[in-house]
This record gives C-alpha cells, structure tokens and sequence, in this order.
C-alpha cells in the first residue's frame, strides 16, 4: 500500500501538490494503482468520498494549510504508521519533524518532496523559517529518497546536506483543451498566489508605465497585502486585476489568446502555473532566478527589475520564444512522465 501525506487533498481544489496527486491517482490497469490512500483534510471537503479514481480517502479533522499544517501531516504519518502501509509518499516538509518518531513504529519506504524551500518565502517570520528549515533538515535525514521539484533545488540540497535527490518536477499537458483558437488579442497574462515572493509590486509598477494591457489573477483579497495592490493598480485603464480563476476552460481561454506571459516567482522550485503555460506556444518572460532559468532551459526572457521589465513590455512583438517553450514542455513536462517516476521511486 502507498499512503500519501501533506495535501488537501483529492480532489484536487488547492494548489500544485493537489494537481499532482490527482494524476498520481489517474486509474489505469496498473495494479499498484488499486492500493494508494491519500489522507485529505475534512475541513476542506463538506462531501467527503470515501474514495477517488480508485484510491482510498482518509480524512483528518485539521486544516491542511497554516500552523496547522504541522498536526495535520503527523496525524497522517501516525495513521500510516498503525495501518502498515508499504511506502509513504510525503509532499513538503512541515510534518516531518516526526519522521524519527515514524521510524520508530514502520518499516515503510519513506519518500518525501521537499517542495520549493517553503522557508525562504518572505511571507514567513523568523520562528517560522527557523522551524521549516529544520523540518527540511530533518527530512532529508530521515528519508529513503528526497524529490527535487527543480534541478536548481537538487544543487542546493546536495551542496546544504551532501544527498543527492531525483529531480521530478510537475506535469503540465492537461493545461490544454480540445478545440482551443490560438490567437493574440494584445493583452499580457500573469497568474499567481499574490505573495511577495512572486514580485507582484514590480510586475504592476512595470504595467503601469506602458500602456500595453495586462490581465492578473491572483487571490487578491486573500491578504492585506493583495488588497493594497488590488486598490492602488485598479486606478490604471490598462491593468485588470481579476480574482482566482479555477476553471481550466476559462485558464485556457486567456492563456491561448494572450500577447505573452509573465513569470514573477522568485522561489519555490518549479512552478505548476509556469509548467502549464509553456504549453500554449506563447513568449514568457521570467524574473530572472535559478529556478525559472532551470525550468525553462534559460529560454525564456529574463528580468530583474521594473526598467528591465519595462524594456521587455516594450520590445514584446519581437520575442519569440513560444515554441522553445513548447518543445521543452512536450519533453519535459508531462503528467506520464511524472506518474511513472514517481511510482518508480515508491515501489523499487
């Protein structure tokens, strides 16, 4: 049995690790598919299966995102532990302050994606990344394997702990619907969580001081800091702040019809949102970071500040690194691809 820990859950309503388990959990002939349990956070599910595309659900009654984090994957890990399972895939760290203790008490493989280094995000206090990077510290200690969601990630856990991890990272070919019109009706396209980290401030000071037109999705009023941005970059005609689109139809609307797209993250490994729109053959342009020169093979067009970003806006009609993008997806990023190596890892 693979018992997976660390997410909301399936099916998939949150963010990247939930995508990723929903096409872990993808059923095919495949008879270690008919023995995965995925442990979900009640809080999030008012309807709650008793299983998903074939996969058993467990609910824990703890948020799944928060402080809470932490209680809710060592209750998870406590549940695998007395229910025998065979191997336990782990997404992120916060639980794994535990994983000695689970040591303790299973035999089973232990497999743990580290994320995107969650303790160097500007959105945490000192005591918060001062936790996360022990819990980090301590996963890598504790784990059979560690996955590395980007090669710029496996560098770091190498040369900060002397391991050596796998590099998966996310699949992003479901982005892309049947029937699509490809076109470009002059807007720019940027989606994201609304954190600091993701260079929300630059990327709307740079729309303001050009007229082309800018579409941006994100949880804007998730946070004190959205609202401010919300607020002050409504004032401009060209900029359109719109709030969080799940709908992968409507995301593949605008993705498909944009002018280009830009990549404001400047941690966390590889981004799903990223993944995804390299599939629509449009020019990206990228804060300038290991990450996203990882991801995208140092094809994309880079930035590292408002002026730089200012100059791409306006010299957008000549960039043409769409298909680059494409290419490298097709090869790279696939749900298929993912799916095999992750099982690869859990059962040999």
């Amino acid at each position: 049995m693979i018992s997976i820990v660390g997410t909301v859950g399936v099916p998939a309503c949150y963010g990247g690790f939930e995508t990723l388990v929903e096409y872990l959990v993808e059923e095919t002939d495949s008879q270690i598919d008919k023995n995965i349990t995925v442990y979900c956070s009640s809080k999030s599910y008012p309807q709650k299966l008793a299983t998903y595309k074939g996969a058993k659900l467990v609910y824990m009654p703890i948020k799944a995102n928060g402080p809470q984090s932490v209680i809710y994957d060592i209750a998870s890990l406590i549940h695998c532990a007395f229910h025998r399972t065979d191997a336990v895939l782990i997404l992120g760290v916060s639980g794994c302050i535990f994983l000695p203790f689970f040591r303790l008490f299973s035999k089973a493989k232990v497999v743990t994606n580290i994320d995107g280094l969650e303790w160097r995000r500007d959105k945490w206090g000192k005591s918060a990344r001062r936790f996360l990077k022990f819990s980090e510290k301590v996963a890598v200690k504790y784990s059979d394997v560690i996955i590395s969601d980007n090669q710029a990630i496996a560098d770091y856990v190498e040369n900060e702990y002397g391991v050596q991890s796998s590099v998966i990272a996310y699949g992003g070919d479901h982005a892309v619907i049947e029937g699509l019109t490809f076109t470009d009706t002059n807007f720019a396209l940027a989606l994201c969580r609304i954190e600091p980290e993701n260079n929300i401030e630059m990327i709307l000071q740079a729309f303001s001081q050009t007229d082309k037109p800018l579409k941006f999705i994100g949880n804007w009023d998730g946070s004190e800091f959205g609202r401010a941005l919300k607020s002050q970059y409504s004032a401009f005609a060209n900029i359109d702040i719109i709030d969080p689109i799940y709908d992968i139809e409507k995301l593949a609307e605008l993705r498909s019809s944009c002018s280009f797209y830009v990549h404001g993250h400047s941690a966390g490994g590889t981004n799903p949102s990223l993944v995804e729109m390299m599939y629509f053959g449009k020019s990206i342009l990228c804060f300038d970071c290991n990450y996203n020169r990882a991801s995208t093979e140092e094809q994309a067009a880079f930035f590292t500040d408002t002026a730089a970003l200012v100059a791409l806006i306006k010299a957008a009609d000549s960039l043409s690194n769409g298909q680059q993008m494409v290419e490298i997806a097709q090869r790279r990023y696939t749900w298929a691809i993912v799916r095999q190596k992750y099982f690869e890892l859990m059962t040999k």
